[in-house]
């Protein structure tokens, strides 16, 4: 961990911004104003794309810019600009002092300190050299294309980006964060007798390219990716009707982001359109279940030192036991709620305003062996792998595509299974948890999640997990259900 003073000094030291001069501009700009910030940011990114045999594409970028937000109840002026400057900011500040007309608020007290960040400020993009990670790609192709004859065609990619945030408050407070975030992701092909399948795997996180220069790292992820497609290769189309569904550790946790995570973000809740809405301390899922959101897990895809509004992360259990005890809540939807933000207020960028969203969302393990609940399923379906999914916040209704999924018969697994979608309403399946495994483990870092818009890295999780009747269905099924799912929804996808 790093100290937080060097990386207060970080992005002025790079911008050449006048400490002063910024903020004269946000105190000015706050005056009457219940809350607000002025959001800086400096971000390094760059991708590598290598496919068919060769590097397709090598892309980097620098970008900066400011965001000065003033809010005045449930009012916001919001301005933003791409120009670092003391000149653009008096110019924002024209625009967003506007909210404040006729309005004499009470400026909230500032988050409270922190003097430890998570991550240095070197720049991960500068670690390995552009030959290496070239090289790296075209070591995956091979490997993968030497694993077995099958094998058609081989797409990797690698992405990492560097961030630089800081946020002025009026009166003097200053926050910063620094932010690596780096991506490994392989997608393996094969043919055989005429018949083509693909398998998925990667990860990643707040960490440097190091972690998968190292041959173990990325050889498990092009193993599990040729498995997967392999697997594939003997599915046979997806049963439909309502069974028992077992989720599988891990990755699986997407659905209970998604059905359960999304309905526990504040603004939904102040507004009265979650599913969730008013049932605080009210029994929402079976015995056994709890939900935790916990934004302080070092080098984890959603781990922050402050969010985007400089509130500290910390641990949030949102159901403990099946009772709904907290909400995910940003500054402005905590302080028109009554209840104090929990380090959830985040952004996609400078160029975006901050609402409640998770970090790292995740279901706490239990006592069962895993293999003992799918030994106490007759005839249903063992679901391991998703391609992400969409839920209506309203309704709580949601549709999941499955990547790899098998039939369970007289409590073992058998045969793949193909095209396989598992459609339900969140509250409703939280009831019908019947048993949960002690195999709790976080996914790999792959998931990016979004609303109205924006788009931030999450992490998900949970145990293996019976759900005692659920709507598996198959292609046609799915589509159908989708057409009532609110483009407005949240979605995770990797």
């Amino acid at each position: 961990m790093a100290d937080l003073a060097k990386a207060e000094d970080l992005l002025f030291r790079r911008t050449g911004l006048d400490q002063r001069k910024v903020q004269a501009i946000v105190d000015d700009s706050l005056h009457g104003a219940d809350d607000g910030e002025l959001f800086l940011e400096h971000r390094q990114s760059e991708t590598f794309a290598w496919d068919d045999g060769k590097l397709k594409a090598a892309t980097y970028d620098t970008s900066q810019g400011f965001g000065l937000r003033a809010v005045v109840g449930e009012a916001t002026g919001f301005a933003h600009a791409s120009e670092l400057s003391e000149e653009a900011m008096k110019r924002a500040a024209a625009a967003v002092k506007s909210v404040r007309t006729g309005q004499g608020g009470t400026y909230a007290d500032a988050p409270r300190g922190t003097n430890r960040a998570m991550y240095g400020e070197v720049s991960l993009l500068e670690e390995v050299p552009f030959g290496d990670k070239v090289k790296l790609l075209q070591e995956v192709d091979a490997y993968a294309r030497g694993k077995d004859p099958r094998v058609r065609q081989v797409s990797c990619s690698l992405a990492a980006n560097w961030q630089v945030v800081e946020i002025v408050r009026a009166g003097g407070t200053r926050v910063a964060d620094i932010r690596p975030l780096m991506r490994f992701a392989v997608s393996v092909e094969v043919e055989h007798n005429g018949r083509q399948e693909t398998g998925f795997s990667g990860g990643g996180g707040r960490y440097g390219y190091q972690h998968y220069c190292a041959p173990s790292n990325w050889k498990a992820e092009v193993d599990e990716a040729l498995r997967i497609a392999l697997v594939n290769l003997e599915s046979v189309p997806a049963p439909a009707g309502e069974m028992p569904v077992v989720l599988g550790s891990g990755w699986c946790g997407v659905l209970l982001h998604e059905a359960v995570g999304h309905g526990l973000e504040g603004d939904f809740n102040r507004k009265k359109t979650s599913a969730f809405s008013g049932l605080m301390g009210q029994r929402v899922a079976a015995e056994g279940v709890t939900v935790v959101d916990d934004g302080t897990l070092l080098e984890h895809r959603g781990s922050l030192t402050v969010d985007d509004e400089g509130t500290p992360t910390q641990r949030n259990v949102l159901i403990e036991d099946g009772i709904l005890t907290g909400y995910m809540q940003d500054r402005m939807n905590a302080r028109l709620m009554g209840l104090q933000p929990t380090g959830n207020g985040r952004r996609e960028s400078f160029a975006s305003m901050p609402m409640p969203r998770m970090t790292n969302t995740f279901m706490l393990g239990g006592e069962r062996d895993p293999q003992a609940i799918l030994r106490s399923v007759k005839d249903g379906v063992y679901a391991v792998g998703f391609g992400g999914g969409s839920v209506d916040i309203t309704s709580g209704k949601f549709v999941f595509s499955c990547t790899e999924a098998y039939k369970i018969e007289d409590g073992k697994v058998t045969t793949p299974i193909k095209g396989a979608t598992l459609i339900g309403n969140g509250p409703d399946i939280l009831t019908k948890v019947a048993a949960i495994g002690n195999d709790m483990k976080l996914d790999k870092g792959i998931g990016m999640c979004g609303k109205n818009g924006q788009n931030v890295p999450t992490i998900v999780g949970q145990p293996s997990m019976l759900i005692s009747a659920m709507t598996v269905g198959g292609t046609t099924t799915a589509r159908a259900a989708a057409k009532g799912i609110s483009s407005a929804a949240g979605s995770m996808g990797r």
